[in-house]
């Protein structure tokens, strides 16, 4: 039996240094003894994935027999990389985007697919001021709980957009770049750099532009975590031996994301007093960008300073090349391929590459303690597109996994008919976020065969 811890906290404890105020993890000592089971029950998180530019055929759902069927024991080349969670995820195949259509205004399918992905709305085709899309499902759960967490959303990116011109047969940039958005006129452009999204967490000192003030900055430069490390050695003598240990493994943690975000700022050039920008925390290799990003999920979601998280890999047409597996092409080139065998098997293997950033997400999810569970048992995480084969909205490939305090199954297949409304499931996704939403965008229902 574990030993009884030597001091209650407070589920708002924090570690406090200069200009830093360091959230902590759920731990023992933050649920009084006697409290019902209710009380000490983790909340529910939610986090949305994208990834662009659609897939090609055959290459992510399995093959499947009637409505409803388990997973095969080989998933399809996409999704192997998540092999090892095939019990833990369910493919949902069928689900329309109609938003994301023509409609009449002719080409332009970057732009809406991801202005229309969590909003369901048909964008107005405009490259100017005048955007209209719709509130995004992600926002109206903020909205609704955000007052509950230090931070109501985050919107993460893996690739930087700009928010403005034309990106896409006269649709504003805005709409490839953000799947995010707070209003129908006002999306919410997602935060590429690590150093920023890891302040804005952990408090430390925010990203100096003035040249005069940064190089001062930078010769009293500390580490956040040892700013706090006095506050955590004190914290520490009062608490019992799983919440040490908890509180060792995430200051390790949080030490290894800071050390490889200021290791891409070592070595993308040192900073100076000249009118330059600060160093970039951007790092070339995308394995290490995406999976800093994922890191940094995990703590927003660990320590409760949000329960809603979207996460945009790469923008809409995206021309990034993935040297990392030996593709110098753009992707977006590439999904052009003209039944090029060559190309359909980059397109593939980018496809591919992008599920193992997402696998070694829901491996750290799994592997860290949260209230009576793991951090996995209480998300409800899908990944997927607004794009199918050929650049259509129908059909687009939807994954959903996490624990969901056991609201839905999860190792399954399910087939839904022909134009099944993708808002559907964000009905039945806010529902278990304890937002009731009878409907959202163009929604009729919810679906079948989901529920546990």
């Amino acid at each position: 039996m574990n030993p009884v811890f030597k001091k209650h906290l407070n589920r708002r404890t924090f570690l406090r240094g200069v200009g830093t105020a360091l959230a902590l993890p759920m731990m023992d000592a933050m649920v009084p003894a006697m409290s019902s089971a209710a009380a000490s029950k983790a909340p529910l998180r939610m986090a949305f994935v994208y990834f662009p530019n659609g897939i090609q055929e055959n290459t992510w759902s399995p093959k499947m027999e009637g409505e409803v069927a388990a997973l095969p024991e080989k998933l399809t080349r996409v999704l192997e990389p998540l092999q090892a969670y095939r019990n833990e995820i369910t493919i949902l195949d069928g689900l329309t985007i109609n938003g994301g259509r023509a409609l009449g205004d002719g080409p332009g399918d970057h732009g809406r697919a991801g202005a229309s992905y969590l909003t369901g709305a048909h964008p107005k085709r405009t490259f100017g001021k005048d955007l209209q899309a719709g509130v995004s499902v992600d926002q109206l759960a903020a909205q609704a709980m955000g007052m509950k967490t230090r931070f109501a959303s985050l919107e993460l990116g893996g690739e930087e957009g700009i928010q403005g011109g034309n990106c896409d047969n006269g649709y504003s940039c805005a709409y490839s770049n953000s799947i995010s958005w707070r209003t129908p006129s006002t999306p919410n452009p997602p935060e590429v750099r690590p150093r920023a999204v890891f302040e804005r967490l952990f408090g430390g000192v925010d990203l100096e532009s003035d040249p005069v003030k940064r190089a001062k900055l930078e010769r009293y430069k500390r580490s956040v975590l040892d700013s706090v490390l006095a506050d955590a050695k004190k914290l520490e003598s009062s608490l019992g031996r799983d919440d040490k240990r908890k509180l060792d493994e995430y200051l390790y943690a949080l030490r290894d994301i800071e050390t490889r975000i200021q290791r891409t700022e070592a070595q993308s050039g040192t900073v100076t007093t000249s009118m330059t920008a600060p160093p970039s925390s951007v790092p070339e290799n995308y394995t290490e960008h995406s999976r800093l990003m994922f890191d940094l999920m995990l703590a927003a979601f660990q320590t409760d300073s949000t329960r809603i998280i979207t996460f945009l890999m790469a923008i809409e047409q995206s021309n990034r090349n993935y040297r990392e597996i030996g593709i110098a092409e753009s992707h977006h080139g590439l999904t052009h391929h003209g039944g090029d065998k060559e190309k359909i098997e980059k397109c593939v293997l980018i496809n591919r590459y992008e599920t193992e950033q997402f696998a070694y997400f829901l491996g750290k999810l799994k592997a860290t303690q949260d209230g009576d569970g793991t951090l996995f048992d209480h998300s409800l995480i899908t990944y997927g597109s607004g794009l199918s084969l050929g650049h259509n909205h129908d059909n687009v490939p939807t994954l959903l996994t996490g624990g969901n305090n056991g609201r839905f199954k999860l190792g399954k297949q399910m087939k839904y008919k022909a134009e099944t409304p993708l808002a559907n499931l964000h009905v039945m996704m806010l529902d278990a976020m304890g937002v009731p939403a009878e409907k959202f965008a163009d929604s009729n229902g919810t679906l079948g065969y989901l529920s546990v």
